[in-house]
């Protein structure tokens, strides 16, 4: 019994580190790819009324934001590859993706220690929590359901265009908190807003309901690209250190 146990702690190690490890490297490989995408959507967001949008320095503050991204992605697939096994193994087949949106919550709240000193606790949970739960759920469903119809496991551009679609629908799903988020983060010190409610209300009254949609459109084409980036990259890299760890194992039996 012991044996048994412990053989699945040293299993569930492995499925951390070898997640921390390509979450890591996925979320570097997106934040430089795609930043100038990223500081455009924001600045979109951030224009009111009549204002011009700044088009120079799209590259301004990408170091301090690898700082953050990559222990940040690190943590959380590091926390989530176990927590999506363990949930699966107690939740019946089909209700799998009450098992990924759990774990992605999971991971979620694990890769606050790194984000939420960056970005405030209060952005997070509007915006950063549910939207990694929904992506990472919509990814999973989205592969069990090609794979059980193509009958086969899939390949790496398959991966990525998965990664696509998810990162592209849950984009769209999430820009209404996304605009009242950077909201309320350029506030600073001025308070117009006393909080999440009064800055809907206020957008809604001053600007309409089309405004929770600014910036729509690069941020679905910033997250389909970069979801079909990380997702690429995160299962390659998953997919070469399991290979690395089977080989391993092999020589170790010789």
């Amino acid at each position: 019994m012991g044996g048994s146990e412990d053989g699945g702690s040293c299993n569930l190690l492995q499925v951390l580190f070898e997640g921390a490890v390509a979450g890591g490297a996925a979320g570097v490989v997106v934040e430089t790819a795609l930043y100038p995408i990223d500081t455009i959507k924001t600045r979109l967001q951030a224009a009111q009324g009549g204002s011009k949008i700044q088009w120079k320095g799209l590259y301004a503050g990408i170091g301090g934001n690898i700082v953050g991204v990559l222990p940040a992605s690190a943590i959380f697939v590091g926390v989530y590859e176990p927590a999506k096994k363990k949930l699966l193994e107690m939740f019946p087949e089909n209700l799998s993706a009450i098992a990924h949106l759990t774990a992605g919550a999971i991971g979620g709240a694990a890769s606050s220690l790194i984000r939420v000193p960056t970005e405030g606790y209060g952005s997070f949970l509007l915006r950063d929590l549910p939207f990694d739960a929904i992506q990472f759920c919509i990814y999973e469903q989205l592969r069990i359901g090609y794979r059980l119809a193509a009958k086969r496991d899939l390949k790496d551009a398959e991966n990525a265009i998965i990664g696509a679609f998810a990162g592209a629908i849950t984009g769209a799903l999430t820009t209404p908190l996304d605009v009242m988020k950077t909201r309320l983060m350029i506030q600073g010190q001025t308070s117009q807003y006393r909080g999440f409610i009064d800055c809907a209300q206020t957008i809604l009254r001053e600007e309409g309901a089309g405004a929770f949609l600014k910036g729509i459109e690069p941020r679905v084409l910033w997250i389909g690209i970069g979801g079909s980036i990380f997702f690429g990259v995160l299962e390659k890299t998953k997919s070469v250190l399991a290979e690395r760890s089977s080989s391993r194992d092999a020589k170790l039996k010789l």
